[in-house]
């Protein structure tokens, strides 16, 4: 990316910041509702189907992940307004990068996404959650969290568009929902139906939320899937990267 295009998706960036100011309200919901998911299943739902080891060990990595799947809908929301606005017609007929609009909503989206990381994390703690990996092993999980999230958000835009008026990213959103919940963010594979486990194995936060178990230190980790916790990630973002930005570049034809 040039000099230029990063200058330009910086001062996006820094719009997309400014909102935060005017809409608090937004920014603490999207912070309070992983931690009441967490309490919920560490407190009224949870069990642990299949799990050895202690409970609230193997949860936090799959609410970490669950995390990252949910809360698009305010990045998506700000897009499809933003369109119907006027505001992207108006950013078009400036010297501006091709995209560097949806670059800065996404450099903001992935900072309040690292705050709720550290947010959670911070309430992980205090339920007496502690990571056994290591610094490198915490950071290697942190990394691999973000990364997840990079993906998703950049599916989260590209769906945006395609629904081009914000009252039908409620229902885009939905979508997200099966990602989370047919997954191992509360339960092992190993206790579901055969079938159903072998989904929910391929789901791509499982394999995000094995591979941060194991650099955790914690129940649920298995050797190999931190290759496949970055391949994934990688792969959606190789897919719908490209294609956001240029249904981003068609809408001024």
């Amino acid at each position: 990316m040039s000099t230029y295009a990063l200058t330009d998706s910086w001062t996006m960036t820094r719009r997309e910041l400014a909102h935060w100011a005017r809409q608090p309200v937004r920014v603490l919901v999207g912070l309070v509702f992983p931690v009441m998911l967490l309490l919920m299943f560490a407190y009224l739902v949870g069990g642990g189907r299949g799990v050895n080891g202690d409970y609230v060990d193997y949860l936090v990595p799959g609410m970490l992940a669950l995390t990252m799947a949910f809360g698009l809908e305010g990045t998506m929301l700000s897009v499809t307004q933003d369109l119907n606005k006027g505001v992207i017609d108006r950013f078009r007929s400036m010297p501006m990068a091709n995209g560097a609009v949806l670059v800065g909503r996404s450099v903001a989206d992935m900072l309040q996404s690292a705050l709720g990381l550290a947010v959670l994390i911070g309430v992980a703690c205090a339920l007496g959650w502690r990571a056994h990996g290591g610094v490198s092993g915490f950071l290697g999980a942190v990394g691999l969290l973000l990364l997840f999230r990079f993906a998703m958000l950049w599916i989260g835009i590209h769906l945006a568009m395609v629904a081009g008026k914000p009252e039908m990213v409620q229902a885009v959103q939905i979508l997200v929902w099966p990602v989370g919940f047919l997954s191992n963010a509360f339960a092992t594979p190993q206790s579901m139906p055969g079938w159903l486990g072998t989904v929910v194995e391929w789901n791509p936060m499982s394999q995000t939320a094995t591979a941060v178990r194991e650099l955790f230190g914690g129940p649920g980790g298995e050797p190999g899937h931190v290759w496949a916790a970055v391949v994934w990630p990688v792969a959606l973002v190789a897919v719908f990267f490209p294609l956001a930005v240029r249904r981003f570049g068609a809408l001024s034809k």
